[in-house]
């Protein structure tokens, strides 16, 4: 009977196995951690002139095949486009394996709605739809074809993904009458590909194939996978027509042409009374330029509520000024139009600057397309050639500072209709950014009681208004202080605290505190242990030891944490630890101890970070002078009793 149930368990696991193909088993033993593999990536795209206008086709085809039992999680499938492109020849598919062959499974059912969440509104929509059956050993593949409009937008190709990909291809093919250029970045990174070229008397075929590209992982604060993957972008500088050369995107000249064509008639119509009045009531007991230029900036900040929008050209052309004033609401160009509208009320100039954020990593030399930038704000521009950066979409932010990321972009500032200049937005100092935290402790028997004072500025002190203001409820703001402020141990209760400043564009933020913390305090016969960095300190710098990318930080910043304690009276001082400091050009950090007389020792801990990016090898570097500092923090002062 055993030997029954064996041969029948047997027959049942052979069975099963005989459920997968080939392929499933030599790619399960390549890539045995993934759930799914990329099997084919094709890309082409078909570039012709038309009776003298452009005419681009892209063909795209995509198969996977799922390794897992999680495979169900790609069942669901979406496909975006908008008024910039047409999606045609949708077909999808899945393939079940039954033990000779594979069946396939058309999917028939194509939903089409739009792609719109809460706070973002645009025309893009979305064309939904489920592969059927997908589970372990199935594979699927979908097809479809794209007219892309504007031949400024073309796609970029990249050659890497979150999944392991077996074959990548990407193919442009292009009249010969048309000038294109292609924009590589990365590809020192590149290894296997392989390019080829055929031209014909009227067209030419470009090719780029590469087998057996590694993913890459999703990590937090990872480098934008613009920043981590080879790239290949394709520009249409120009186009030879009867004779006569038109261009397109072959310079930044050309693109500052086209984006100010979009929004040179913006703003023409008689400006709302109603607008004059306010701006001449925020600026008239202003002096100087600087101050009703500060006026205006956070009057819009505080009462213009950012909300995106993007519809066809729209996505590229503020709204009136006029128009966002009544709706108190707009995007980033809404933004910059109405901030631009209010400086020209009060006689002072703004300038419409096209720029990128930071997950961009592009210069406009380097790529002269929209592809280039996201994102629109205003510059002032003072008599001494001194740059302010306006970017009302944030929150509390000064005069003075840029959002943080723009910091170190390229600001293409639209002077006028033939004139442009490009500035480079500053890093603001890691100075600028301060976090202080000081606290004076007593000891109460095995007890701590202390008081405390926290100061923020700069972006710290932006990013905490910003946290405030989703707090209603007292219980709220008294959890959320809590998790701020306590010390050492999670036996920290806050007596209480006061807010000083708080929501201040321009003066720093503090919090004084009283806290106190049970059984923090160790003796020995006649000793008594104390730890006196109760701060988290370096913690939030480290990352886990098998991260497999670099990390991106929001800004540099400087924190100086202190600790003063007072000797109980009938002690003395009977162990102090050594300093401990570690020095380099963009990160310093030391502990330091202190005696003051007879009834005081002062700790500081300050951490200095003047970078915004670490690759891997310089992030694992931090990570083991994070090891060495955290067991300093461990060190304590040793009272004797007298």
């Amino acid at each position: 009977m055993k030997c029954k149930i064996i041969v029948f368990l047997f027959l049942i696991a052979s069975s099963i196995n005989a459920q997968f193909s080939e392929e499933y088993y030599s790619l399960k033993k390549k890539y045995p951690n993934d759930h799914s593999i990329n099997t084919n990536d094709e890309v082409t795209i078909d570039i012709k002139l038309i009776e003298g206008e452009i005419e681009i086709k892209e063909s795209v085809l995509e198969e996977r095949i799922y390794l897992s039992q999680f495979a169900n999680f790609g069942a669901k499938q979406e496909i975006n486009f908008s008024s910039f492109s047409d999606i045609n020849n949708l077909k999808a598919a899945s393939y079940i394996f039954d033990g000779k062959k594979y069946i396939k499974n058309e999917v028939s059912d194509f939903i089409e709605s739009d792609a719109q969440s809460q706070s973002f509104y645009d025309d893009t929509k979305k064309i939904n739809f489920l592969y059927k059956g997908l589970s372990e050993g199935v594979k699927t593949q979908k097809s479809y074809s794209r007219s892309i409009k504007n031949p400024r937008f073309l796609t970029s190709h990249y050659f890497g993904n979150l999944e392991p990909i077996v074959n990548t291809k990407f193919t442009i093919v292009v009249d010969n009458s048309i000038d294109i250029e292609f924009k590589k970045f990365g590809f020192e990174k590149l290894e296997n590909v392989a390019y080829n070229v055929k031209k014909s008397k009227k067209r030419t075929k470009h090719t780029w194939q590469r087998k057996d590209t590694d993913k890459i992982d999703l990590e937090v604060s990872a480098p934008n996978f613009r920043k981590r993957l080879p790239t290949i972008v394709p520009i249409i500088k120009s186009y030879n027509y009867k004779g006569e050369t038109i261009e397109v995107s072959g310079s930044v000249q050309n693109l500052y042409n086209w984006y100010y064509s979009l929004v040179e008639n913006v703003n023409n119509d008689s400006v709302n009374t109603e607008l004059e009045k306010l701006v001449l009531s925020l600026t008239n007991t202003k002096e100087t330029e600087i101050e009703k230029v500060k006026a205006i900036y956070y009057w819009v900040q505080e009462n213009i509520k950012y909300i995106a929008f993007e519809y066809a050209l729209g996505g590229f052309v503020p709204r009136e000024a006029n128009k966002v004033f009544s709706q108190k609401y707009g995007d980033c160009k809404d933004n910059s139009s109405i901030l631009k509208e209010m400086l020209k009320i009060a006689k002072l100039n703004g300038y419409l600057t096209w720029i990128g954020t930071r997950s961009i990593p592009y210069t406009y030399e380097e790529l002269p397309t929209p592809a280039v930038d996201n994102h629109m704000i205003l510059s002032y521009i003072t008599a001494n050639d001194e740059v302010y950066y306006l970017d009302a979409t944030g929150r509390y932010l000064p005069l003075e500072m840029p959002s943080s990321f723009i910091q170190g972009k390229e600001a293409l500032i639209g002077i006028h209709k033939n004139k442009f200049k490009i500035e480079k937005v500053p890093f603001v100092p890691a100075e600028t950014n301060k976090y202080t935290d000081s606290v004076f402790i007593k000891i109460n028997d095995k007890k701590i009681v202390g008081t405390g004072k926290m100061l923020l500025d700069g972006y710290p002190k932006i990013d905490f208004f910003n946290s405030l203001e989703y707090i209603k409820t007292d219980k709220d703001k008294k959890d959320f202080y809590k998790s701020v402020l306590e010390k050492g141990s999670n036996r920290c209760l806050i007596d209480s605290f006061l807010e000083t400043n708080k929501f201040d564009y321009e003066k720093p933020f503090t919090v004084d505190y009283n806290f106190n913390i049970e059984n923090f305090v160790s003796t020995y016969d006649n000793e008594i242990f104390v730890n006196m960095n109760l701060f988290e300190g370096i913690d939030n710098f480290k990352t886990p030891e098998d991260r497999k990318s670099g990390k991106d930080y929001q800004y540099k910043s400087n924190t100086k944490l202190t600790s003063v304690l007072e000797i109980p009276n009938g002690t003395t001082i009977d162990f102090v630890p050594k300093d401990f400091n570690y020095s380099q050009a963009d990160f310093k950090c030391d502990i330091t101890y202190k005696i003051v007389g007879t009834d005081k020792i002062i700790m500081t801990y300050n951490i200095l970070q003047n970078f915004t990016s670490l690759n891997l090898k310089e992030q694992q570097n931090l990570n083991s002078i994070i090891a060495k500092v955290n067991k300093k923090q461990k060190d304590v002062v040793v009272l004797k009793k007298i």
